[in-house]
């Protein structure tokens, strides 16, 4: 690449797409690597209807895809790649992607999100896309008149429980604790749906497909008693938390014991200047789709400003 690209954006969910609209209108000519999950954590979300603006609510799909438009529109590259190595020991910072290609940039916008978390049970990586799923919205449709688990406590599960009930004939809601974390809206609507089922204090200890080559059964052990009991189940989905994307960055950006990028109080900013962070790589308290957006125009005006200082 013979001249470097202003700023290159890593990821294209609400934090990357706002950063690419923002940097565009500054004439910043923004690269966004869409990574592998283009659009973000709200491509397996439903009905979005806490985003200002939207009164009806709106598809998560839908909103990301607007996203988008609106990004090109003002002069974003989208190029459906991901980062798969970066070089911030000097500039121009360099991105090797999954195309076996090299981009030059003299801002890094690091805005990859973060993804679902598993149990880690033997069984649960092979039964992936056979019973078993971190996203209701995606395979929810799968699951008509069936008998379904979903493990979590937040807002994620009480959302991915409730979606469900569209489909299935049973939901069955496993909370390890005796109290959900989730926002009271999210909690009682949840707790109040009639095909919901809430089990307190209960894990998954296995899961099982006994010849079947599909989820057909859960082990399930109650935490208070010990109790250790099957149930049959013909899906289980994972709603138990999220693990930033940062991996690429480890030993460069300092990063919290989970993984979530530091950056400079009230800021995007990083630690090597003409990096910067946005989204849920670096928030681990909000994790909302407006805060990303938020934190993503923000990365944008502090890009813009620090090449104003360096030209």
């Amino acid at each position: 690449m013979s001249q470097p690209l202003k700023t290159i954006i890593l990821g294209s969910g609400p934090a990357g797409y706002t950063a690419a609209i923002y940097a565009a209108r500054a004439n910043l000519e923004p690269v966004v690597l869409a990574g592998n999950q283009p659009g973000g954590q709200l491509t397996i979300t439903s009905d979005v209807e806490n985003y200002p603006g939207f009164p009806e609510g709106v598809m998560g799909p839908e909103m990301m895809e607007m996203f988008q438009k609106q990004a090109e529109r003002f002069g974003t590259t989208v190029f459906f790649e991901m980062a798969e190595k970066v070089d911030l020991s000097s500039r121009p910072f360099k991105v090797w992607s999954s195309a076996d290609k090299t981009y030059e940039a003299e801002t890094v916008i690091v805005a990859t999100g973060a993804s679902a978390l598993y149990l880690g049970l033997e069984n649960e990586k092979k039964l992936q896309g056979r019973g078993v799923s971190a996203c209701a919205t995606c395979d929810g449709f799968f699951f008509r008149n069936k008998k379904v688990y979903v493990v979590g406590g937040g807002d994620s599960a009480c959302e991915e429980a409730t979606f469900l009930t569209k489909f299935a004939s049973e939901v069955h809601l496993l909370v390890r604790r005796d109290e959900l974390r989730a926002s009271k809206i999210m909690a009682e609507r949840a707790m109040e749906h009639e095909k919901i089922t809430v089990h307190w204090n209960t894990e998954v200890v296995d899961v099982h497909d006994v010849e079947a080559g599909k989820v057909n059964g859960l082990t399930l052990k109650n935490n208070q008693n010990g109790e250790v009991y099957k149930v049959d189940a013909d899906g289980l989905f994972l709603a138990i938390g999220h693990k930033p994307n940062t991996d690429l960055f480890k030993g460069m950006l300092p990063m919290d014991e989970v993984g979530y990028i530091q950056t400079h109080p009230g800021k995007t900013a990083t630690d090597i200047p003409g990096v910067f962070v946005c989204g849920d790589a670096q928030d681990s308290y909000y994790r909302q789709a407006i805060t990303a957006a938020g934190t993503g125009c923000m990365a944008a005006i502090e890009a813009e400003r620090w090449l104003e200082s360096h030209e």
